[in-house]
């Protein structure tokens, strides 16, 4: 299958600047894969992400989009492409309702209905208030909706949970969901990492520029972590936490249990921002 997605020997410097934003920068996201980009402030994440959209010009390398070289791509390619900024954007004396259909009309292929779209990220009660009313969080989610209208083959998500409170970030987790079903192709830049542990098939993590690693996240979990079961005790010096390794503690686990004090058992695993650390030496 023709990767969506192909960045070879990517680098960028920005006019005076000594050292490179992107130095190297390598990677394939395979059609209708959910690819998460994490890593820290400066990493290159961003400029990435604009040379692959045509928003910087001057880089060296190779950035193919379904096949083809981004340079040969001239407008067409923003039918095929969805792009969710990290900053709100729109039409503030539209409507959301208006601001969709307008943008709707600059696509020439079949877009949605713009009521469903908003309904479908829960803003279907602010179709017809104006764009500048809503708060930020809804504005958010009118870039996820303005970027998901035309069926786009390939959706660029930049921070698409900051400033989102828990229910509204499950609601973005939903979205990619349901256009990873359809075949869209995600690629996800963030610093949410329970976003990219249930979104993404593959994260890759990006330091000074380049890739350090790139893998699942259940193969970064079992392969930086040390599995273990955590038990919650109430004794009478108070809430006791005992943390023991996965295999070989049986005894011990067996112990704990016939003191009649244990309250909780759970199995603990390292998180992935913990193997992030682990793995580049770098906190995000």
């Amino acid at each position: 299958m023709t990767a969506a997605l192909r960045v070879d020997n990517l680098a960028y410097r920005y006019p005076g600047r000594d050292q490179p934003a992107v130095d190297g920068m390598s990677f394939e996201v395979a059609g209708g894969e959910v690819f998460g980009f994490l890593g820290p402030s400066g990493a290159g994440k961003t400029t990435t992400q604009r040379a692959v959209l045509g928003l910087v010009d001057g880089w060296n390398g190779t950035i193919e989009l379904f096949g083809r070289d981004r340079r040969e791509w001239g407008a067409g390619l923003y039918d095929r492409i969805g792009v969710c900024f990290e900053l709100p954007v729109g039409y503030p004396r539209l409507t959301a309702r208006e601001d969709l259909t307008h943008f709707a009309h600059l696509h020439r292929r079949e877009c949605r209905d713009a009521g469903e779209v908003l309904a479908g990220l829960g803003l279907d009660g602010a179709a017809d208030q104006t764009v500048g009313s809503l708060s930020k969080g809804m504005r958010i989610r009118l870039n996820l909706a303005r970027a998901v209208l035309h069926n786009p083959d390939l959706l660029f998500l930049d921070e698409p949970t900051a400033g989102l409170d828990p229910v509204n970030a499950a609601v973005v987790r939903e979205l990619i969901a349901a256009e990873q079903a359809r075949g869209c192709t995600v690629f996800v830049t963030t610093h949410d990492m329970a976003l990219a542990d249930a979104a993404c098939d593959r994260v890759a993590f990006v330091v000074d520029g380049r890739i350090c690693a790139c893998d699942s996240p259940r193969a970064f979990r079992l392969g930086y972590g040390q599995a273990s079961i955590r038990v919650e005790q109430n004794t009478d010096a108070g809430p006791v936490t005992t943390e023991l390794p996965l295999e070989g503690s049986a005894g011990q686990l067996a112990a704990l249990l016939e003191s009649g004090s244990v309250e909780t058992i759970h199995t603990a695993e390292a998180s992935l921002d913990e193997v992030f650390t682990r793995v580049t030496g770098r906190d995000l």
